[in-house]
Parts: C-alpha cells; structure tokens; sequence
C-alpha cells in the first residue's frame, strides 16, 4: 500500500497555488519565531480578513449569528478563532488544532554574570532538544520585558544583518577526547548552554566590568536594567531567514517548523472558509511541547470557557448546551510527524512511516510503546475522514512515530478526546525534527492546506 508522490500529479495550477502558499509560509516562519509573535501575527491577519474580538462582543452583549467571525486571544500566547456556521452549536463543530510554541532556549530570571572577561545569559532549555545541537550556531534573542509599571519593552536582537548574533560555545576538537567519549544526552551539558553577550570591559570598571558594560548597552537601548530580568520572557532561538531548499527548491529548511507548518496551513484554511454548515474553530495554543500544562496550554480550561462565551452570545447558555457542542464536535489535531529518513532508516518502520511530498500525515495514534499516552481514533471516523479526503483529492498518508519500542510522543489530541469528541493527528511530515533547522516538503504544505479546507467546508 504505497501511497504515490503528490508531485507526479499536480498540473501548472496546482504548482502555483503550492508556490505562493510556500513564499507565504517561508515569510511567516521568518518573522514570527515565537508563540508572542505567532498570536500577534494570527490576530492582524484574522482583524484583516472580518474577524472581531470576542471580549469586544461580550461587552456589548452582541449576539453571535451565522457568518460572524471572532477571535479569543489567551495572555498574548494562545488564539482562537471561530466561524459561526448555520447548524446549531449543539451539532458540534469542525476544529482545526494546533500549537505554536517550539523547543528552544530560555534566559533565566537572573541571567547575566560575568567569566574570565566574558559576560553570558545563562539559559534552560524548553522542550525537547539535542543540547549539542544549539552549539556554535547563530542564536537571537525574542520576548518581551516587563518593568514594574506595566510598560513592556519587545525584544528581537539577531535578526536584522546589521544585529549582533549570539552563540554557546563548544570545546575545540583538540582538546575533545574526553568529550567525544560521553553519551550524546550529555556531550553538552544543559547548565553549559550559556550565550555569549559580550566581551569588552567598561572603562573605569574593575569589577564585572564586561557585565556592567552590557547592562550599559542595555539599558542605553532598551531602557530596562538587571533588575528587570526577574518580569522578563526571553527566548533565544536559531538566528536566520527560512529558506527554500535543495536545487529544485522543493523544500523548506527553518527553525520551529513543529507546529508552525501546521498551524499557519490551519488559520489560512480558517480564514479562506466562507459559508461553514457547522461552526469551524481553528485553536492555536502553546506549552505543547512541555506536556501542554499552564494557562496558555491545551489542558488549561481557556478553549472551553471561550466556546461556553460563544453558547452564550448565540442562545440561552446552560452546562448541557456546552458538553453536547463539545461532544458532538470533530478535530484535527493538526501534528507533525516524523518524515522518513533514509539515513536513520533502522529508526523506522517502512510499512507505516511518513514520507516527505507523499501528502499530509493521519496519524491514527501516537504515545510510546504500548500506545501509552495515546489518543487513539476510531476506524468510523478514519472512513469518514477518508471520503472527505478523497472526495476533494487530497493526497494523504497513514503514519506511526517510528518503531514500537524505538520511542514516540505526543500532542494535544488526547485532551480534547476527553470531552468525548471524534480527535485524529493530522499534519505534514518533518525531517529533523526538534532540531533547530527542521524540513519539510512544499507539496505536504500543500496538500494540509487542501485537507484542512475540506474538512472545515464538510
């Protein structure tokens, strides 16, 4: 049962459509590196194309019918999006679900000090990563500071070709062999994934004068001092524009692809649907990749509280109106999977491996070993999934996250099946993934696309 490349099918038509949604996508990926500029990014472009503020609603008591469009923003790192459709809530809605928050490095509360006439950040990784992977790369520097009066600074230094970058350093090869002998979990050590932010005293400093000469620097330019770094959210990411790859150009090379790929391929199908039947819902959150908990994450009661507001302003409100829309509801829990690489192909199984320009991944479980942690969809909605796909040629594929007793993961499915809804994992596949350059193929993007439009438009 092999499923055929979606290149060899597409006509000059199809190839454009592919083309313009990549150029759009590279564009997104390079300027929205976190989950802060993610929501920022996805609320300009739904206000752009009708939507309205959910809370703006809920203060003028203005009822909801079919064909509004409103948004929910959740603590600027979590947004959703609906389309009220013509069947009552009760029938349940079509959700598209993903998340925008990456792996990645994380500046520590109290960050800065000073080593032998070097000033560093010290840093904690978030998510899960190869710490060897981050070193001698160029790094920059994304978030926000917080001063006591409520005013925020943006951040976003290693970027721009005139910025300064910011790297960790690594020990040099002659000097490794007894780095070269430790397991790769600990080649690098993650208290030793500091950044480098300067190297030149201030003058008329004897102490910390490297220190003191970048909290010089900071303050004359940003305007926030050391204390400052207690109400800050910094977060140190792969420096750089996404770039096409490979000389054909037939894919995408970037940083923070999972979930990125998926979530931006959700809102542009959300924000194309016209006429829904049934409420489409597109919910971008974070905190996925360490286990979905906190106010910003899926198992944070913010999507339900946002669809009891919609129960609310379109009829009566009561419990049993929410646990019916909820139950009756349908979800793609739009998730990368792990493309196949034929480099690592003992890592696989090649029966029930994603392949990359093969179409868009349904993965009908995901957990470790034993299925443990799992999600798992029922075969009545994989066929009805299935119709839907090949009633619109969308080019698809069935995947598991590698062999059985090799690893696994998971995503945010199984804490929306709890509420009782139908939930499947659906995304493109990834090489490299939590790495921080990950591929992707135009064709699956394209094909996402399709897919995530003709389930909402069912």
């Amino acid at each position: 049962m092999v499923r055929e490349n979606a290149w060899k099918s597409y006509t000059k038509k199809d190839l454009d459509k592919l083309e313009k949604l990549s150029a759009e996508y590279i564009d997104f990926l390079t300027r929205c590196k976190t989950e802060r500029e993610c929501a920022e990014e996805i609320v300009k472009r739904a206000e752009e194309n009708g939507y309205k503020n959910l809370l703006d609603c809920i203060k003028a008591k203005k009822p909801l019918k079919a064909g509004d469009k409103v948004y929910a923003i959740n603590m600027k790192k979590s947004v959703v999006l609906f389309h009220i459709g013509k069947k009552p809530l009760e029938e349940g809605m079509n959700i598209l679900g993903a998340h925008i928050d990456s792996p990645r490095l994380d500046v520590k509360q109290n960050p800065l000090y000073e080593a032998e006439d070097m000033a560093y950040f010290d840093t904690h990784y978030y998510g899960g990563i190869k710490k060897y992977q981050y070193v001698t790369i160029p790094l920059a520097i994304h978030g926000v500071v917080v001063r006591p009066d409520g005013t925020e600074v943006t951040i976003n230094i290693g970027e721009d070709k005139d910025d300064p970058i910011f790297m960790v350093s690594d020990l040099l090869i002659h000097l490794a062999q007894d780095q070269l002998k430790k397991n790769a979990a600990v080649v690098v050590e993650g208290e030793n994934l500091d950044i480098i932010v300067g190297g030149q005293p201030l003058k008329g400093k004897e102490k910390d004068a490297v220190k003191e000469n970048v909290l010089k620097l900071i303050k004359d330019k940003y305007g926030f001092n050391e204390e400052d770094f207690m109400s800050a959210e910094l977060e140190v990411v792969p420096a750089g524009a996404a770039r096409e790859l490979g000389f054909d150009r037939s894919m995408v090379a970037s940083y923070g692809q999972d979930d990125r790929v998926c979530a931006y391929t959700s809102l542009v199908s959300m924000l194309d649907t016209k006429a829904p039947q049934h409420t489409a819902c597109c919910l971008l959150v974070d905190k996925e990749e360490i286990g979905s908990v906190g106010a910003t994450g899926m198992q944070s009661k913010f999507f339900e509280n946002m669809v009891a507001e919609i129960i609310n302003l379109s009829g009566e409100y009561s419990d049993i109106r929410l646990r019916r829309t909820l139950a009756n509801s349908k979800m793609l829990s739009s998730d990368v999977n792990a493309g196949f690489d034929p480099l690592y192909a003992e890592a696989f199984e090649k029966k029930n491996a994603s392949y990359l320009g093969r179409g868009v991944v349904f993965s009908k479980f995901t957990g470790s070993r034993g299925k443990s942690g799992s999600n798992d969809a029922n075969a009545e909605y994989l066929g009805y999934l299935r119709k839907i796909l090949e009633d619109n040629k969308v080019k698809y594929q069935m995947a598991e996250l590698g062999k059985v007793d090799v690893g696994g993961g998971g995503t945010i499915a199984y804490i929306l099946s709890l509420y009782g809804m139908e939930v499947i994992d659906c995304g493109v596949a990834v090489l490299s993934m939590h790495s921080p350059w990950e591929i992707t193929s135009k064709a699956d993007i394209y094909e996402a696309k399709k897919c995530y439009d003709a389930f909402l438009d069912n």
